[in-house]
């Protein structure tokens, strides 16, 4: 049997890390075999039977060249999931510059340079984010509202976009440029992602420890009406196993660019959510610290999308809002599992 193998960059990460476990469960991917590369040496799922995890620098482009010829051959598919998050790169612009622009065409020009063992093009996944919106927008977001970000993650993320469509239009590559939606409830540790508080005021009061709420100045607070474009991580990994499988004739001529389904929430929709799965004594977990910077960048960020388009793909979403999200992440949670 030929071997699937497949290169996520960022492996380390916990998306990475759950996608790879995915895989391995993957009808359409047998006799899988796993590059996870990051800047910290990732740690194998423990199914895995055939996994290389590599630490590397991936703003350095010959590092890029040799997660391409390793002893498991060319990748027939890439998981371009590194980068530097939203706040991280508003703070540091020239870092993200750095990663989220030109170690993103490092990674592209190294796949020019191979070819795999089915002779296929590699099927190069990016994920990119909703942060690529900005400016006036309308009430729904279609696949045709131009994309106008209004920070340095957001532009770093659509420069990658437009360079993954290029690279595809030469065929270069077989790019899938996935938009991601807020994923909620990120387990974890809290990142550098503006939408972090989005995971955090859930996650943090469920284990018993403080969160930081950075938008309003209390539980009835009118700005705690901020709505965000949200999907499980569970619906997300899955959605991105599901990307892998797409014909490429499926998509549209001109852009493979599509943003996942998801469902639009409102910071006070989440704590009613939290109240109901926790109690009212969740809320006292919560420190209320208003930051103008954030709560200017996420509602930047469009919170109503159409998902006709990704659903007629095959994409899947959510069902019934926050409440079953909350209640599977406390279950997990007493399980140990997070």
């Amino acid at each position: 049997m030929s071997r699937n193998v497949v290169l996520i960059t960022g492996g380390g990460g916990w998306l990475g890390n759950v996608l790879a476990g995915q895989l391995l469960d993957d009808p359409e991917t047998p006799n899988i075999h796993l590059i996870l590369a990051d800047i910290v040496e990732p740690k194998p799922p423990k199914e895995a039977k055939n996994c290389i995890c590599v630490k590397a620098d991936l703003t350095d482009p010959s590092e890029m060249q040799k997660l391409l010829r390793t002893e498991y051959g060319v990748p027939d598919t890439i998981y371009c999931f590194h980068g530097i998050m939203s706040r991280g790169s508003e703070d540091n612009f020239d870092l993200g510059l750095k990663v989220n622009i030109d170690s993103i065409r490092y990674l592209l020009d190294a796949c020019r340079n191979v070819t795999t063992s089915s002779g296929d093009l590699i099927r190069f996944i990016f994920t990119s984010s909703l942060a690529v919106y900005g400016g006036d927008l309308p009430e729904i977001v279609t696949p045709d509202t131009i994309a106008t970000p209004e920070g340095a993650y957001g532009t770093g993320k659509l420069v990658s976009e437009l360079l993954v469509n290029e690279y595809t239009r030469r065929g270069l590559i077989d790019g899938r440029i996935l938009r991601l939606p807020t994923v909620v409830v990120r387990p974890g540790s809290p990142s550098a992602a503006t939408s972090a508080f989005i995971s955090g005021i859930i996650r943090e009061p469920l284990h018993g420890q403080r969160a930081i709420c950075p938008v309003g100045t209390g539980p009835e607070d009118d700005a705690l009406s901020l709505a965000a474009w949200v999907a499980s991580p569970e619906t997300t990994v899955e959605n991105f196993v599901i990307a892998k499988h797409i014909p490429a004739e499926k998509f549209k001529r001109h852009s493979r660019t599509v943003y996942l389904p998801g469902f639009t929430t409102t910071v006070k929709e989440e704590l009613d959510a939290l109240v109901e799965i926790e109690g009212e004594e969740a809320l006292k977990l919560l420190d209320f610290k208003d930051d103008p910077t954030n709560r200017r960048i996420v509602s930047s960020w469009p919170a109503k999308f159409d998902n006709t388009y990704p659903t007629s793909l095959g994409f899947i979403v959510d069902e019934g809002g926050m409440l079953p999200i909350v209640k599977r992440f406390k279950e997990m949670v007493q399980s140990g599992l997070v």
